[in-house]
């Protein structure tokens, strides 16, 4: 059945999609958005968002245990694990709807269905099989913005099962609190649903391959982050793989091999796996087309030109960092190129990580063994939170904040930090970044007081010498 003609459509309405499609319209592009389930896209539904609700209530659940500490008197804590799952869904759904108003206040057409891409004109149609049939659209301009979902290694036996053994989906909306966990990987998922079920009570194992949790982290703030969830009482095993997971009906036995050479057997109620994602890149009649595509993901870019006329990608499809801001930030890219506009091109270096778990973990830029690796001079300042009135007084005084500086011209060139808040923190190293800033602009400015913030004032001190209150 023949469809509609439009300037620019694009294939998936997660924050990558949704947003590209609002820029476009912002521009003046007639506009549609293929979508085959929920707007807002993993990151709004199951990512993101319904995550941070869990962790909200995990923190404040904490806080609760600790009462006595800051003059309060809670008996008799407990939770309803329904409730709190219901609450979480609640604030996706919410947002979710959200996007949809969004794309009738901008007049974009949203076409429910999955889409496949077939050889055209200006850029390949979209065809988009619906509940009442196919339809075949056409536009000058294709963006694929269809995501990732959790990579799964079924040959190796670590393969969902939807009851004992987890994606992150199936964490999310548990309908019994686990006893015993086991978390496969250690990025920022498998480390956020640690910190989750550990501060609900679960006795939770974290098994990575690597020498340490959150490798992407710079290693000082790893190990920072490790010790933090070891005193809570999480063990972890790193340098170490799980040989098989068995389900049956009173749990999972799991065989894990350990840096050793020794072998485990672990019996849990549940596993999650967080060993990586992969792209939505099937079905999508790519390999026709010639699109170039590498490890799970559509090869792309700095504006999203996949090498394929009138076809474009971002967002999680193209690879890491698989990020919702990242994301965003590329569909504009995408779009204002497509408008003949003058964007700078994607900077990864640029792009703030954030994992949620408790300790926080933020960063932007280098770490310092790739600053050192990239041939650079470098100038490194930390600063504990042990030495911030306010890091006291809320009761968080566990914490490091690191910045590296080019030692040469005053370059920074990354920033690391653990302890509280520092998801919200880090924006400030983020923007000094983008506007190129050197540690003289850093030092002239003024921080608040007292703040959490101060912290990054008195690390860029560090770095040269000048810190004031260590």
């Amino acid at each position: 059945m023949a469809g509609s003609t439009f300037d620019i459509i694009v294939i998936g309405g997660g924050p990558g999609g949704y947003v590209a499609a609002i820029r476009a319209a912002q521009l003046g592009f007639k506009t549609a958005v293929v979508e085959r389930e929920h707007m807002g896209g993993v990151c709004l539904n199951w990512g993101c968002i319904p995550t941070k609700a869990l962790l909200r209530t995990a923190d404040i659940y904490e806080l609760f245990h600790r009462a006595a500490e800051f003059g309060l008197k809670a008996d008799n804590i407990g939770f309803d694990l329904d409730a709190i799952v219901k609450r979480s869904r609640k604030v996706a759904g919410r947002l979710s709807s959200g996007v949809s108003m969004l794309m009738k206040k901008h007049k974009i057409e949203v076409i429910e269905g999955e889409a496949r891409l077939e050889k055209g004109g200006e850029a390949p149609k979209v065809v988009v099989k619906g509940k009442d049939g196919e339809t075949s659209h056409s536009a000058n301009h294709v963006i694929l913005a269809t995501g990732a979902r959790a990579r799964t290694i079924p040959q190796a036996g670590l393969a969902p099962d939807g009851k004992h053994i987890w994606t992150y989906k199936e964490a999310m909306v548990p309908d019994a609190m686990p006893n015993s966990l086991l978390v496969i990987g250690s990025g920022a998922i498998g480390m956020e649903f640690a910190s989750f079920y550990d501060a609900m009570g679960a006795d939770v194992t974290v098994v990575e391959m690597v020498d340490r949790i959150l490798p992407a982290e710079d290693a000082e703030i790893s190990a920072f982050a490790q010790k933090a969830f070891k005193k809570r009482g999480v063990t972890i095993h790193t340098e170490a793989q799980v040989g098989g997971l068995k389900s049956g009906a009173d749990g999972v036995k799991a065989e894990i091999k350990l840096k050793s050479g020794k072998s485990e057997t672990l019996h849990v109620d549940k596993v999650i796996l967080a060993i990586g994602i992969t792209g939505n890149v099937e079905g999508l009649g790519l390999e026709d087309l010639g699109v170039t595509v590498e490890r799970g993901h559509v090869v792309a870019d700095g504006y999203g030109r996949t090498g394929v006329k009138g076809l474009y990608a971002i967002g999680d499809v193209t690879g890491a960092p698989w990020l919702a801001h990242k994301a965003s930030h590329e569909g504009v890219i995408c779009v204002e190129a497509i408008a003949g506009q003058s964007p700078h091109p994607m900077d990864k270096t640029n792009i703030p990580g954030c994992t949620y778990c408790h300790p926080q973990v933020a960063s932007v830029g280098l770490t310092e063994a790739k600053a050192k690796e990239a041939g650079h001079k470098i100038r490194v300042g930390r600063f504990p939170f042990v030495g911030n009135g306010k890091a006291i007084a809320l009761g968080e005084d566990q914490g490091l904040v690191k910045t590296i500086f080019n030692a040469e011209t005053g370059e920074l060139l990354g920033a690391h930090m653990v302890g509280a808040e520092v998801t919200e923190l880090i924006q400030g190293y983020a923007v000094g970044k983008t506007l190129e800033t050197t540690e003289a602009e850093l030092m002239h400015t003024i921080f608040p007081h007292p703040t959490l913030s101060e912290m990054m004032h008195e690390s860029v001190l560090d770095a040269y010498d000048r810190v004031i209150h260590i």
